[in-house]
């Protein structure tokens, strides 16, 4: 596979797709995951060793999860932002922002964490960012800022900017997201209330457009270092949005929101299954998909600026609760569960011939996982998206799973030993989540007559698949068990704090990674 290439065209950017036959790999890791001396992982020295490290091991692909600004109100959760544009600020650098003499060493040195420890700790990682930046916008306007890159940033990023640099000002003002409680006239976006505000608020305003320049111009300096290395990016874009963010206040025009409140009168969820018998109520707001006559022109114009917007920043973007795009449930608003809701048609197959009209071929992954009907997998199919294997899933007893390797119907899809939601692979086999009888299935499965190094086994089993790309956590090539997994879903606190230890990601572990990689026909053709 290959990423999405950008190419000029009288209307702008445009992407187009080369799915490459080859067979590849890649891991799965957060950048907050990354090791070093500040409180979460950042895009700076560490960043680049983990590309040298994927280089050298013969890894063709760095899977992240979503970039966008995080913050305590939702527990750091990256699928949970007040905007689907930005950058997450606590990713930026201090270090960089050091050395062009923005802070000070000693104003670095005391938001310094221990480099040895397991565990972020995203507190007094938002606490030190929000020090360090606002030291360093200080210092940035105070000489007069950049060569003009600053500002051509901000025109170029007008559509989305203006509008979340002043939702931030004014959450951080009112000490709330939840925009409804704000003032009527400001919570309403009244013009002359906008303006006010723009004004009053023009210096925090101005820091996070500032921390937004500074987010993407270090982003893209890692993914050009990546590419350079012949490693490629997957992005991460939840299908939902935040009812608390920029996106929901600033155009109600796109989400099914009450005229007179504001409010969402249904709210996104999925039904009762084996897993949960109440379902899952996520409560974004749902989208306004249907129009007058076909599809609603500004929720398909918003959709493709962010789609548009996200592929500049990555090669390959993975779609989360793909199905969403085919069917999604509603839930009414004032129930406290998801069992009261109804299907509602998606957009189907006219979005995504708009989205190529507009982006040309666009490089995307559908995340398929869960219960998923023959009409999702039709729009999948139909659209040429490769979907998501998860070996953890496959041993249910059912011969017919459609995660076993031997069910594979095509190469088209990404096979994983597990995801940023699953339990580390020697959590899963070793710990009580997998029953005895299933132990043993899958040591029949996989040929194995004993029960050591199991991430080993498993990383072997999905590199010997025919799905051409095969991507593992971190924490698998580390053989960590599951007090280091990412994320326990349903579990509001404690998730997205693994990380790295300096030095974990061994040379050696390099050369028995790179080794199946070549036994796999996996190597990038470099």
């Amino acid at each position: 596979m290959k990423g999405g290439r950008p190419r000029s065209s009288p209307g702008g950017t445009r992407w187009e797709t080369a799915m490459a036959p080859e067979r590849a790999s890649g891991l799965l890791l957060h950048v907050t995951s990354l090791a070093g001396r500040t409180p979460c992982g950042t895009l700076g020295r560490d960043a680049d060793e983990f590309i040298s490290f994927l280089e050298s091991s013969g890894q063709s692909y760095w899977q992240v999860l979503p970039l966008g600004p995080v913050c305590g109100h939702w527990s750091f959760s990256p699928y949970s932002s007040p905007s689907a544009f930005a950058g997450n600020e606590m990713l930026i650098d201090p270090k960089a922002l050091c050395d062009r003499g923005w802070i000070t060493e000693d104003e670095l040195m005391g938001g310094e964490a221990d480099p040895a420890a397991d565990f972020c700790d995203l507190h007094a990682a938002a606490a030190a960012n929000a020090s360090w930046l606002q030291a360093a916008a200080r210092r940035f306007f105070a000489h007069g800022g950049s060569d003009g890159a600053f500002e051509r940033f901000c025109t170029d990023q007008r559509h989305w900017l203006d509008d979340y640099a002043l939702f931030r000002a004014l959450a951080d003002h009112f000490a709330t997201f939840h925009w409804p409680s704000w003032p009527a006239a400001i919570s309403r976006r009244e013009p002359a209330a906008v303006a006010r505000w723009r004004r009053e608020l023009r210096e925090p305003v101005r820091q996070r457009r500032l921390e937004q320049f500074l987010f993407f111009e270090q982003w893209r300096r890692v993914k050009s270092k990546a590419n350079e290395r012949g490693v490629r990016i997957v992005g991460d874009i939840p299908f939902y949005v935040n009812f608390e963010s920029a996106d929901a206040w600033s155009r109600p025009d796109v989400f099914q929101v009450d005229e007179g409140s504001g409010l969402p009168p249904e709210v996104a969820g999925v039904p009762p299954d084996y897993f949960s018998a109440s379902g899952q109520r996520w409560g974004n707001p749902l989208y306004r998909w249907q129009g007058r006559s076909g599809l609603h022109r500004p929720t398909l114009e918003w959709w493709t600026a962010r789609v548009g917007h996200l592929l500049q920043l990555v090669d390959m973007l993975r779609i989360d609760h793909f199905r969403g795009f085919e069917s999604y449930w509603a839930i009414p608003a004032e129930e406290a569960t998801a069992v009261r809701g109804q299907w509602r048609p998606g957009p189907g197959l006219p979005f995504f011939d708009h989205l190529r009209r507009e982006l040309g071929e666009i490089p995307l992954i559908a995340e398929d996982l869960g219960l998923i009907t023959p009409e999702v997998e039709a729009l999948r199919d139909r659209l040429g998206f490769p979907g998501m294997k998860v070996l953890q899933f496959a041993f249910d007893g059912q011969p017919g799973n459609p995660y076993l390797p031997h069910n594979f119907r095509h190469a088209n899809c990404l096979v994983y030993t597990g995801t940023h939601d699953n339990n580390t692979s020697n959590g899963w086999f070793y710990g009580p989540e997998t029953s005895e009888s299933t132990k043993q299935v899958v040591l029949d499965y996989m040929n194995l007559s004993h029960r050591d190094e199991f991430h080993w086994q498993f990383i072997r089993l999905a590199m010997q698949s025919v799905a051409r790309l095969a991507v593992f956590p971190v924490q698998d090539v580390l053989g960590y068990d599951g007090r280091f997994r990412m994320n326990i879903p349903g579990r509001g606190d404690g998730n997205w704090r693994w990380r790295l230890r300096p030095g974990a990601l061994s040379p050696e572990l390099g050369r028995r990674l790179l080794h199946l990689t070549r036994l796999y026909e996996r190597l990038p053709a470099r």
